[in-house]
């Protein structure tokens, strides 16, 4: 199922998003300042490209990540949680997109705050 639930999602949009989040995140680590976030939204390509098979495990929690997360929230995390989060109650209609809703669910988790998280291959 892990391997048919990605190429699945990789052809109806986890390409085309993936591509989106590498752009923004060349864009944000042309300044030192903006490495951090180009950091994030590497880990968010990584995750779009192929959700099914992946968890997502809190790091360690430093005020500098809660800062930050902080910061992202304000800036873009909720909309692009809203984002997944619609995505996820359109997959939800059918029962054959539930598994399609889940994975959009992790991703509205990641992406509302991606500092202090890793990204590793499910047990």
């Amino acid at each position: 199922m892990t391997l048919l639930g990605n190429i699945i999602w990789f052809i109806f949009g986890g390409l085309i998003e993936a591509i989106g989040w590498w752009i923004a995140g060349v864009l944000w680590s042309i300044t030192i300042i903006g490495i951090p976030v180009g950091k994030q939204c590497f880990k968010m390509a990584k995750m779009q490209i192929a959700p099914f098979g992946k968890e997502i495990v809190e790091k360690n929690n430093s005020s500098i990540g809660l800062i930050a997360n902080i910061i992202w929230i304000i800036v873009f995390g909720w909309e692009l949680a809203v984002i997944n989060l619609v995505s996820a109650l359109i997959f939800g209609v059918t029962i054959i997109g539930i598994p399609f809703a889940k994975q959009s669910l992790k991703l509205a988790y990641l992406s509302l705050m991606p500092f202090g998280k890793d990204i590793r291959k499910a047990k």
